[in-house]
């Protein structure tokens, strides 16, 4: 039946022509736009994936640029602190020339003084857009990756850049819960007496009985050649050991009583004594000489001159706490900064007196092998007072000392200086070096993450690429496809329109 008021031929054709249009149009589209995903409308979960993922993109890209900035910053702090290294090794090399005394000590002294104001100009420019990574202890956070959760959540991680002073300030002594427990005198006061310890005679020597002490290491013998006393025995082991001439070592002799004394600052004296015979023979405890005997061996130890300030071996330190010991009317201090230990408190004080030069007063650190109890040890040589008051102290919630705190005190011109300084210069080398190792290592972890951050924002665009990206081949295939397909179309339309006009031929 044919009709000319409803054309189902040409129906169909323009139909069809429309949907060849409709593909033409989405072909053109990736072709001139290169997406096959463009717009939600083309595939609304493929295209809300790709932008969760573009944006990601833009973070790292952001990340990425925190990476290279936090870079920049190490390199000028790790340079800053190898700078100042070199300096200080410098200094030591000053330090060291100063321990000969047929040398110019005032000249020494000005080098060091030109060699530590060039570490504070560059400690003082160390700085990167405003960020000093050697002044001041508070952490720097380098955002360094966005991790995406499977729920979607977003979290933000950075490397932390730990802050490595390298002033020399003294900081500020706390005022917060008392650290007194954490730091215990020894004595009340230290004195330049010396320790002693007696070895009382008794009874009688008959002939060869012997009678043996050890001094420091130096064997010493009596044996009776006639019937002796104790104070026989006394008065010969008086003589031999005063004979030696050991340092800070005397002997005297009271009635068969023999007290050795040792003065010697930072160093214990062996004795140890033994006979054999009728006599007797006994180490009487005294200054903490302890065992004592009859007919047998017994040992002790006279104990250093100096006393101590013992630290607690279970006490944290957090950065702030202050301690503080008195020697005489003067008082010193030293603030721990972040993630030091009772040794660095300890190190840190012996500094603290050291830079005060009190007269008379020298300072060790030591560490017991077997508690592993860190102390200082003060001593007092009587020069200025041959009793000084001594005691130790402390507070939470003080501000740091610098790394590089007793610097500015250096002083050379005189033996005492030159031994302090010797001791207190290695610390601080020590401090310098472990600072440009830190950042360095740092430095290296963030060109790490650096060099990850752009491999993942590259795998990340592929991925969204394989996702959204035309495939220009085959767009191309399409195209020449649906061109042919246009022009049948367009061919049948017009043979359709055509169809009603053989109508006309019925009704001539």
């Amino acid at each position: 039946m044919s009709s000319i008021l409803t054309n189902n031929g040409a129906m169909v054709a323009l139909q069809t022509l429309k949907g060849i249009n409709k593909n033409m149009g989405m072909i053109q589209s990736e072709i001139s736009t290169g997406k096959s995903v463009g717009t939600a409308r083309d595939n609304a979960a493929v295209w809300a994936i790709s932008k969760v993922m573009e944006s990601d993109v833009k973070g790292f890209k952001g990340i990425s640029d925190s990476l290279n900035l936090g870079s920049s910053t190490l390199t000028v702090a790790r340079q800053a602190a190898e700078s100042v290294t070199d300096l200080l090794t410098d200094i030591k090399g000053k330090i060291v020339a100063a321990q000969e005394e047929n040398v110019d000590r005032a000249k020494i002294q000005t080098d060091i003084v030109a060699l530590r104001d060039q570490i504070a100009s560059v400690v003082g420019a160390a700085q990167f857009n405003g960020l000093n990574l050697i002044q001041g202890t508070d952490d720097v956070n380098i955002l360094s990756s966005l991790d995406r959760a499977s729920n979607g959540n977003v979290a933000a991680s950075n490397i932390t850049i730990q802050r490595e002073d390298l002033t020399t300030g003294a900081g500020t002594f706390g005022t917060g819960a008392s650290l007194a427990p954490n730091a215990t005198a020894s004595a009340a006061t230290t004195t330049s007496t010396g320790k002693t310890a007696e070895l009382t005679f008794g009874g009688s020597f008959a002939i060869n009985d012997t009678a043996r002490v050890t001094v420091g290491g130096v064997e010493l013998n009596f044996t009776a050649s006639a019937v002796s006393t104790g104070t026989d025995a006394a008065t010969f082991f008086t003589g031999a050991i005063n004979a030696l001439g050991l340092a800070g070592v005397s002997a005297t002799n009271t009635a068969g009583v023999l007290t050795i004394s040792s003065t010697r600052a930072f160093e214990g004296l062996a004795v140890t004594q033994s006979e054999t015979g009728g006599g007797t023979l006994a180490i009487t405890a005294v200054n903490g000489a302890a065992p004592s005997g009859s007919n047998t061996a017994a040992a002790s130890t006279i104990a250093q001159r100096a006393e101590r300030i013992a630290l607690s071996t279970t006490a944290a330190v957090n950065e702030g706490d202050s301690y503080k010991v008195t020697v005489g009317s003067a008082s010193y201090d030293y603030i721990a900064g972040k993630n030091e230990t009772m040794e660095d408190v300890a190190r840190g004080l012996k500094i603290a007196i050291d830079s005060g030069n009190p007269n008379g007063v020298t300072t060790s650190v030591t560490q017991d092998p077997t508690t592993k109890q860190w102390s200082l040890n003060v001593d007092n040589d009587g020069t200025g007072s041959a009793s000084l008051a001594l005691t130790a102290t402390g507070n939470a919630g003080g501000k740091a000392s610098g790394g590089l705190f007793g610097l500015d005190a250096i002083d050379v011109r005189t033996n005492k200086g030159a031994d302090a300084a010797l001791t207190n210069i290695e610390g601080m080398i020590d401090r310098s070096i472990d600072a440009a190792a830190n950042f360095g290592s740092t430095q290296k972890r963030i060109s790490i993450q650096a060099d990850f951050v752009g491999k993942l924002s590259d795998a990340l665009k592929s991925g969204i690429g394989s996702m959204v990206d035309a495939d220009m081949e085959e767009a191309s295939a399409r195209l020449q496809a649906l061109q042919v397909q246009q022009q049948l179309g367009t061919q049948a339309l017009s043979i359709a329109n055509q169809q009603p006009q053989s109508l006309l031929a019925l009704f001539r």
